[in-house]
């Protein structure tokens, strides 16, 4: 950590552009496995690799459907990354000035800022899975969304503004388990390779590619959680909502179809999320090593 704490807007703008140069790559995977999560809940038991599932999806809809999203998912960005790794370096260097930073700092600075950053951008992810998953719907459940305003727009008129907040139990707990699995474990496997010999962009790589390892298994059960409820529509006879919460929604999927179907999609996933973090924070390190040069 440099010696001289990065001014706050330096961080948060920092680590939006990179998380949208991350996420241009990576939509089309989080399409597959958001849709290969839900097609779980339609077909439980049914097992399908993520290549054959990818082949199929494309051959119906079309490859460019695999973007379907994308304008959310950049919001999504520029809301959650920025918020999730600016607020962290925030938090850190402010702590820094009272006391060293351990790995339990690191840990608790990245939880807060992880969670923060989630409740802040609930509403982009629930028109993230929305759109992302709707092309995959049988024709006549489609809600056929025309973009991320109209996705927007459509939720708070017809489901109301609390429709966004849906799921972010699952979301917020899930961004607070990547704030600690991602980017505190990134920090201070830096520290760690770099311990090995391991410098500069290599350090980058192999620190990020780790981090997005051990967030992508721990956080993947509350994804999946995440996806349901977000997805979810009221049952036409009762009216009330399948799913209600965090753990009654791992619960009931894993009672009904067993646990590994909190794993449905996990490659995917583990695509997106190892992927994601390698751009991520290559693009961080960049912008901001070009920053302090310029200074």
């Amino acid at each position: 950590m440099s010696s001289q704490p990065l001014p706050g807007w330096v961080s948060f703008t920092t680590s939006g552009l990179g998380g949208i140069f991350g996420w241009v790559f990576i939509h089309p995977v989080n399409t597959i496995g958001v849709r290969m999560n839900l097609a779980s809940a339609r077909n439980p038991g049914v097992k399908v690799s993520m290549l054959s599932f990818a082949k199929t999806t494309v051959k119906e809809n079309g490859f460019m459907t695999l973007y379907n999203g994308i304008g959310a998912g950049i919001w999504r960005q520029i809301f959650y990354a920025s918020s999730r790794y600016g607020l962290f370096q925030v938090f850190r260097d402010t702590l820094a000035t009272y006391r060293e930073v351990d790995f339990a700092s690191r840990l608790a600075c990245a939880t807060a800022a992880g969670g923060c950053a989630a409740y802040i951008s609930c509403p982009c992810e629930v028109s993230l899975v929305r759109m992302s998953n709707d092309a995959s719907l049988p024709q006549a459940d489609r809600r056929n969304y025309k973009g991320v305003m109209d996705c927007g727009m459509r939720i708070a008129r017809e489901e109301g503004v609390g429709a966004f907040w849906r799921g972010s139990t699952p979301f917020v707990t899930r961004a607070c388990l990547v704030g600690a699995t991602q980017v505190a474990t990134y920090d201070q496997f830096k520290t760690i390779y770099s311990g090995f010999g391991i410098k500069g962009n290599a350090n980058v790589v192999c620190s990020s590619f780790t981090a997005g390892l051990v967030y992508s298994t721990i956080t993947m059960p509350f994804e999946s959680a995440k996806n349901r409820m977000a997805s979810q529509k009221p049952d036409p006879t009762t009216g009330k909502l399948p799913y209600r919460g965090t753990m009654q929604t791992m619960k009931a999927v894993a009672g009904a179809e067993g646990a590994l179907a909190l794993y449905s999609g996990f490659a995917p996933y583990f695509m997106r999320c190892g992927g994601h973090t390698v751009l991520m924070f290559f693009m961080v390190e960049k912008l901001q090593k070009l920053y302090k040069a310029s200074k």
